[in-house]
């Protein structure tokens, strides 16, 4: 027997969390799938809107301007602008003190750990005193046994990058931590607990020796930044403490895997989940999925692909140490996330030669060198070689090597990509990578669409970066898009669980 909810939603991340969340609104009874860890632990924390147009125009400081001219199939233009901002404001009242920047629709400019100034919408009220738009002088301070925030050098670029105060970095030894290999829990937790640590005179509670270690340092900083490790559960008051101390305001710059920052925001969403009842189900992974019947006892999905003749989900599998358990909903929310979450994936695969034997046996003009043709012209020194026609072995060998698909691999959604991987990149490390806007293509209600335009099924909505049509990093989007579409997908399917059920 299948266990029954409202609403399914199918990944735990920030798409998945805020999507069970707006379920939830809706009285629906919903769950929440998850396979492996969050991957909000691997996030820097920051909640950014659009950093820079997809032409790369930016950093914007006005990104509600910019939203209405992003292209079609945009996950923002698919939601449109107010759907944006009613996420936002979902999501600061979710949050409520421990995010700072709801006064207002224009960036923040957030220092990073590498010296780079971000432009995001929310940020953790512990980044809110580092702001590159403030103009007080900064001291930054790293550790020894943290490599990852070189602040000297992070603060060289950020002078380097223009911004309106003087800023210096040192690098000290972090009181009671001699290993280079602690992780960043164990100083948050030393700090949290003000446990005792040795100072090299004598023993002193952590907070107390690590201001007594800083202080020499802070010359005519008006503040002072930290990498994030200033506390976990107790991090307000680790941070407060560390000001009184001080004298001046501390802050956390912001860095990369693993996050504090990341965990914190885990922690909240998932506690606000826990209020709203929403049943959480983790470590089990969907593996398939089957379709409602029809009245007739044909499986749904055989008319022409609008709202009533598409397919309807009936149950998906999940693997429960080998074993299949069904879990059924009224309506499914997909955000198992893009190529990096694994939500969609890619591998090689042979297509048919015919029409593509020219391709295969000359190259492309991104790497004739890599065609058969071209390896049958030159002799083992290079030097060139009498012309023959490749063989077919070395056609095959081609169209193998160079072949491959796309796909979401639970439901097989669509993912519309190019069939030759040498087409989904462009040699350019920091160029405009095809690869990145791979995802699936949805409606407006983000249902997702087959190859045709028609509903793949009715009762599925994606979210998150399991989306195509946008480029997250380059874009610096993708917690707004996970924010938005899952405010939207969890919204709309709780609405019409709703209402299946009156």
């Amino acid at each position: 027997m299948a266990i029954e909810d409202d609403v399914l939603v199918i990944g735990g991340g920030l798409a998945g969390a805020t999507a069970a969340l707006a379920a939830a609104e809706h009285d629906a009874d919903v769950r929440l799938l998850s396979y492996k860890q969050s991957t909000l632990r691997h996030a820097s924390g920051l909640i950014d809107v659009l950093g820079y147009t997809p032409a790369g125009e930016g950093p914007l400081a006005e990104p509600f301007e910019a939203i209405p001219d992003l292209p079609e199939g945009h996950p923002y233009e698919r939601v449109g602008v107010d759907a944006v901002r009613e996420a936002l404001l979902f999501f600061d009242a979710v949050a409520g003190d421990a995010y700072s920047g709801a006064h207002t629709e224009s960036n923040a400019l957030v220092p990073t750990s590498g010296g780079t100034v971000k432009p995001t919408a929310r940020y953790p009220a512990a980044t809110e005193a580092g702001l590159a738009s403030d103009p007080r002088d900064t001291l930054l301070v790293g550790f020894h046994g943290l490599p990852d925030f070189d602040a000297p050098l992070a603060a060289d670029h950020l002078e380097a990058a223009g911004v309106p105060f003087a800023a210096r970095g040192v690098t000290l030894p972090f009181p009671g931590i001699r290993r280079d290999d602690a992780k960043v829990t164990r100083y948050a937790h030393i700090l949290d607990r003000d446990t005792p640590v040795d100072t090299g005179v004598g023993e002193a509670p952590a907070r107390t020796a690590l201001a007594e270690t800083v202080r020499p340092h802070l010359e005519s900083a008006a503040r002072v930044g930290f990498p994030p490790i200033l506390g976990d559960e107790n991090a307000g008051v680790v941070r407060r403490d560390l000001e009184e101390r001080l004298g001046i305001p501390v802050f956390e710059v912001p860095s990369g895997p693993p996050s504090l920052p990341g965990m914190r925001l885990e922690d909240l969403l998932y506690g606000a989940l826990g209020e709203a009842g929403v049943r959480v189900t983790t470590g089990v992974p969907v593996v398939d999925y089957e379709l409602e019947p029809a009245a007739d006892g044909v499986e749904s999905g055989a008319g022409d692909g609008d709202d009533t003749d598409a397919a309807r989900i009936d149950r998906v599998l999940v693997d429960r140490k080998g074993r299949e358990v069904p879990y059924r909903a009224s309506e499914y929310v997909l955000a198992t996330g893009g190529l990096v979450g694994k939500g969609i994936r890619s591998r090689r695969e042979p297509v048919p030669t015919d029409g593509v034997d020219d391709a295969a046996t000359h190259g492309t003009g991104d790497d004739p060198a890599s065609s058969p043709a071209y390896r049958s012209s030159v002799g083992s020194d290079g030097a060139p070689a009498e012309p023959r026609t490749a063989t077919g072995s070395e056609v095959d060998e081609a169209l193998a090597r160079r072949s491959g698909r796309v796909f979401e691999p639970i439901f097989d959604c669509h993912v519309p990509h190019a069939p030759d991987r040498y087409d989904w990149f462009v040699d350019d490390a920091f160029g405009d990578q095809p690869f990145a806007r791979y995802g699936l293509t949805v409606d407006r209600e983000l249902r997702p669409l087959d190859g045709e335009g028609d509903l793949e099924f009715s009762n599925l909505r994606a979210a998150g970066a399991v989306l195509g049509g946008y480029d997250y990093a380059a874009e610096k989007s993708g917690s707004g898009v996970s924010l938005a579409t899952g405010y939207v997908a969890g919204s709309r399917a709780g609405e019409r669980a709703t209402e299946d059920a009156e």
